[in-house]
């Protein structure tokens, strides 16, 4: 059963022998944590004690980290153990796949379900914006830092240390 094809089709126009490919779930190309927690550091230790790897940088509306291995279920897993970390506050973890955006609200380690990008984006920072539409790169952000270069017992001590300081400014 042959069908003729147009005749306004490319030349390099292919039809798939296996048409999973066309419905595949294609890999994330980012993976972002927007939190409330006010400092890059922090974030970051928090993320070394969760063994994430990430590079945590500070924005004016809170610090993010980009996942350095948004694969799989990386990006889920690294927002409910952050999420879990900082109980009572929320996150949103925002995914790019092919140039899509998808955004979900994390508390107390769980999914609470999709937040519009749009409604991410609307109140977000412009570099924020750049980074998440793929303009700019997590290096070309200001004050970064890496998880990976903070061991779990510096980060214990720089958590301890934070919450000294917070408590002292009450």
């Amino acid at each position: 059963m042959s069908q003729d094809l147009p005749d306004d089709l490319p030349e390099d126009f292919e039809i798939p022998d296996d048409l999973s490919e066309l419905t595949a779930p294609r890999e994330r190309e980012l993976a972002v944590l927007l939190t409330q927690v006010a400092d890059a550091e922090a974030l970051a230790a928090a993320c070394a004690l969760a063994e994430l790897d990430v590079d945590a940088v500070p924005t004016p509306v809170g610090a993010l980290a980009v996942l350095r291995a948004p694969a799989g279920d990386a990006p889920e897993r690294a927002a409910a153990a952050i999420s879990q970390l900082v109980a009572g506050v929320p996150l949103v973890l925002v995914t790019r796949t092919e140039g899509q955006l998808t955004a979900v609200r994390y508390q107390d380690g769980q999914a609470e379900g999709n937040v519009p990008p749009g409604l991410v984006l609307s109140g977000a920072p412009e570099a924020l914006e750049d980074l998440l539409t793929g303009q700019l790169a997590v290096a070309d952000l200001p004050g970064g830092v890496a998880s990976a270069r903070i061991g779990r017992f510096k980060a214990m001590r720089m958590l301890t240390g934070i919450a000294r300081k917070a408590k002292k400014n009450k």
